[in-house]
Parts: C-alpha cells; structure tokens; sequence
C-alpha cells in the first residue's frame, strides 16, 4: 500500500503545519515513510537562525506519525497517542533540504497499546532510532 500526503489525512488527524509525513508505503510488516525539509517549517525558524537543525523531538514526532500507518487497521473512530519512548537516540543533524525516510515496526502489542521500533535516516545515515510506545483512544 502506498498512501500520499492526502491520503494520510484520511487516517492521521494531523495537518499542517504539524502533518510532517509527505508519504509512506508498505513493505510487509514495516512502514516506510518519508518526509523532505523543505527549510520554511516552523521549528526551523529560531533552531538555529544561522543554522537550522531539525530539533530531536521533532524527528521523534515524524518518525511517530510514519509509524502510525502501521495501525491503519485499528485508527477508524480512534486516536494515536505517544506513550512514550525508549532507548531514543540522536546521530546526525538533518538540515533544509534532507530527505528523511522513516522505517518502523511494531515489536509487540497489548491490547491498543502498540510498541514499534523505529529509525530515521538521511543518504543512508542513520539520524534518530528509538523505540516508540503508542496508545490508541476512542474519539469522543
């Protein structure tokens, strides 16, 4: 399955400017997801005025939501929620103009409690990886 930007929106509630996944596919059991930093974000802005630096926490939340497509099938009527992470690790800078591609994999589930081991990447580089925690609510 391969989905693009807008049909992302059909299952993530996020939108811009905090959308940051351009498109992901399926390959097997992993999700692959992408997204391009394009330079004009909104947490470029002053991280670092001199030398914009994708923040950690906002490589945490794209790889999030790349990994949320792996419960597609539980999202209908639900909402995603970080849990929390693990073991989260920072490699490499990613900067305007970086292409970041996302691989991410459930490691177990309890109930709509997903754990998914996840790493980012640019030019093969490994930039960010953790291990994400994710809980799914009911939409009220």
């Amino acid at each position: 399955m391969n989905m693009n930007r807008e049909e992302i929106k059909n299952y993530l509630p996020h939108r811009e400017p905090m959308l940051l996944v351009d498109d992901v596919r399926m390959e097997g059991d992993t999700a692959i997801g992408h997204y391009h930093v394009r330079g004009d974000e909104f947490f470029l802005q002053g991280h670092f005025p001199d030398y914009p630096v994708v923040p950690g926490v906002i490589l945490c939340e794209i790889m999030g939501q790349c990994s949320c497509t792996l419960m597609l099938n539980e999202l209908p009527g639900r909402l995603t929620f970080y849990a929390g992470m693990d073991n989260v690790r920072f490699k490499n800078q990613v900067r305007p103009g970086d292409d970041i591609i996302v691989t991410g994999k459930i490691s177990a589930k309890r109930g709509l409690t997903f754990f998914v081991d996840a790493e980012a990447k640019v030019d093969g580089k490994l930039c960010a990886k953790g291990s994400l925690i994710f809980m799914l609510a009911d939409k009220k």
